[in-house]
């Protein structure tokens, strides 16, 4: 969802440029009201799936540290990212100034970011199929995001989205093979 949704609006909203823009920025501006229900709608579904993964063998603190991520994913939607580098349009081009609401998302990005790395590194552990999937997620991710040449920061965060989410979906395919964990 995130992705889909995020797609649709960099390639329809006025101004936005994903070479000079973070997915975090379409949060501004008159159809902001979207990007923040994408974050909050994408937090809370982390946060279901990580309780769903509480039951797999051997995996304490991993669904823990997903639901940090999807916690992370809620305040980056419920505080907005600041205006800058022209966008939306009319702010002026450079980096802008730092609001606290814009150091409250950025919190929220830095523990979403933070808490799925650890929960890659903790649930590798235990299954050859889990380890796959995490450590394959792990090295992409982080040859994606400290990769300059491919490309500006926005496009690489999408990528490293799309994987941090596919080694999520994957995860629970193999959950949902397993029987549900009682409450």
């Amino acid at each position: 969802m995130l992705l889909g949704v995020g797609m649709v609006q960099v390639v329809t909203r006025d101004g936005f440029d994903l070479d000079r823009h973070a997915l975090s920025q379409l949060s501004l501006g008159p159809w902001g009201f979207v990007q923040i229900a994408n974050f909050l709608v994408t937090g809370a579904l982390v946060i279901a799936a990580a309780r769903r993964l509480r039951g797999v063998p051997g995996a304490v603190w991993g669904p823990r540290l997903l639901a940090g991520f999807g916690a992370g994913m809620l305040v980056a939607g419920v505080f907005v990212a600041d205006p800058a580098f022209g966008f939306p349009v009319g702010t002026p081009g450079g980096p802008g100034s730092i609001s606290w609401h814009g150091v409250l998302h950025t919190a929220g990005f830095t523990v979403a970011m933070v808490s799925w790395t650890a929960a890659m590194i903790v649930l590798a552990r235990g299954d050859r199929a889990r380890a796959a999937v995490c450590v394959t997620a792990l090295v992409i991710a982080a040859g994606v995001a400290t990769v300059p040449v491919l490309g500006s920061f926005g496009l690489r965060a999408l990528v490293v989205s799309g994987v941090q989410l596919a080694a999520l979906a994957l995860l629970c395919a193999k959950a949902l093979r397993a029987p549900a964990p009682s409450c």
